[in-house]
């Protein structure tokens, strides 16, 4: 028998996993004028989706020892001096990675709302 994770599990795999999006975002804006960086991304919620749907399903241990992926897109154009941190392209990670944060905080207050009711 699996031990599935809770909704909380999931929100705090979710949390854990724009954490890491946030420094890797002010690691790349901090590197905008270094010659020869190449930016990092981020994978998570992909792998964190296809778990969930697996038919197997996926235990609370596993979720807990998930982690975000990094990696070094080599497909996106460099300038002149080799990098290829487009200013734009990070402010509008860190818009969304804000936007996600705001909207998971708000999805574990519910959670953590609904439980004290029921607890009434």
């Amino acid at each position: 028998m699996v031990n599935k994770p809770s909704i909380v599990d999931i929100i705090e795999a979710g949390l854990r996993a724009n954490s890491v999006r946030q420094r890797v975002v002010a690691n790349n804006l901090a590197n905008v004028n270094t010659p020869g960086f190449r930016r990092t991304k981020v994978h998570f919620e992909d792998a964190l989706a296809e778990a969930l749907d697996s038919t197997m399903g996926i235990s609370k241990a596993t979720l807990m020892d998930m982690e975000a992926e990094l990696f070094k897109p080599y497909d996106t154009p460099v300038d002149a001096r080799g990098n290829d941190v487009d200013l734009d392209v990070e402010i509008g990670e860190l818009v969304k990675t804000a936007g996600r944060q705001k909207a998971l905080l708000k999805f574990l207050k519910k959670q953590y709302e609904q439980m004290e009711a029921a607890m009434k």
